[in-house]
């Protein structure tokens, strides 16, 4: 099982704001942080926007937040919003998913198996047990953050 970059960055920009609430961050901050192409960090916020993971504050002290506690974002929910499939092996695709082992196969049933319960280990977190550790978390941010503007400068 192979998670998208896409997915990445969401858990990775809610892992951000679970550690730094105030000041609201921006997407440029986030993306700063992680060394990660803001326009990219965009598009995934837009979608956790619309999916009310996280909310968006414009104006002066505006930025992004959680919408909701950490607590209550579970990562087996995120993934499956995020994942476009998963698809593990062309006969798992809707469309030119033939393969001539299809009525006796047995590698199919043991795929859904083993995604099942990929997706239940996931189901058993949330982005609160993410971050238990936050002060290190923040720590490390905050270094990224200060090695990436010492490298522009």
């Amino acid at each position: 099982m192979r998670l998208t970059v896409y997915t990445d960055y969401a858990l990775r920009l809610l892992m951000y704001l679970a550690v730094h609430p105030e000041p609201k961050p921006t997407i440029g901050e986030v993306a700063a942080s992680y060394g990660v192409s803001r326009n990219h960090l965009m598009k995934v916020a837009y979608q956790l926007g619309r999916d009310g993971y996280i909310d968006t504050v414009r104006g002066k002290g505006g930025g992004l937040r959680l919408g909701r506690p950490p607590g209550e974002i579970g990562l087996g929910e995120l993934v499956r919003s995020t994942e476009p499939d998963f698809a593990l092996v062309p006969c798992f695709e809707p469309v030119n998913g033939a393969c001539a082992l299809i009525p006796a196969c047995r590698l199919r049933g043991v795929l859904h198996q083993a995604e099942a319960a990929f997706l239940t280990v996931l189901d058993s977190y949330t982005l609160a047990d993410l971050v238990e550790n936050r002060s290190v978390v923040e720590r490390l941010l905050r270094r990224q953050t200060e090695d990436a503007a010492s490298s522009a400068a």
